[in-house]
């Protein structure tokens, strides 16, 4: 695909910010996640070549990986089983080359972008990083929710299992249900280092108590 300059860029429809999709502006998919109107321009599959232009596609990356990622509660990516429509659009034969969702991952990772995303070190040393935590809530943000939850249900001085935090009746309404477990742990150990928790053992029943 030809290099297109970032004027052809904005005035074709990639907006010069990111902005949450809407109704009005987005083609549905069949999920039911809209996706917005950007998404149709066969250039933003593009990293494009000029600077000013590259550093708004990637805004608009993140967003709309942060807001679809919210949207279907997806705590973790691996790069070798990608939701098949987040850097693909079928309907104009364009994807995201893997070179370039690691790039746009990549930028998500750096402080100054919040993080967003956080790489999970590989199995074997040497190796590269195939996948990584998406933090549409940090683990402090996570670690706040948790914490209010606790102290509107009474439960400062209980003592609950990992799996209940996790997986439990009394948590069914929350966003946090089922995320993955060590995730969740990050979370609790932003408590700890308050000292508004105490996290005893490694495996699922493990108890944590609330102060």
């Amino acid at each position: 695909m030809a290099a297109t300059s970032s004027g052809d860029l904005t005035t074709q429809g990639i907006p010069s910010t990111p902005r949450t999709p809407n109704p009005i502006q987005s083609t549905p998919s069949s999920a039911g996640f809209s996706f917005p109107s950007y998404t149709s321009f066969p250039p933003f599959y593009t990293l494009q070549p000029n600077l000013t232009t590259r550093a708004r596609q990637l805004e608009l990356w993140s967003s709309l990986i942060t807001t679809y990622c919210t949207y279907h509660r997806i705590f973790r990516l691996s790069l070798s089983a990608l939701p098949s429509d987040l850097f693909s659009n079928a309907s104009i034969h364009r994807s995201l080359k893997p070179a370039d969702i690691r790039l746009v991952l990549d930028h998500m990772s750096r402080p100054e972008n919040g993080p967003r995303v956080e790489w999970i070190a590989p199995a074997a040393r040497g190796e590269q990083s195939a996948s990584c935590w998406v933090y549409w809530r940090t683990p402090t943000e996570w670690a706040d929710a948790i914490y209010g939850w606790v102290d509107e249900t009474g439960q400062k001085g209980a003592v609950l299992t990992v799996y209940e935090l996790r997986e439990g009746d009394a948590v069914r309404s929350q966003a946090w249900r089922d995320m993955d477990e060590e995730l969740l742990r990050k979370a609790l150990g932003v408590l700890v280092k308050r000292g508004k928790a105490q996290v005893f053992g490694q495996e699922e029943t493990a108890g944590v108590k609330f102060f």
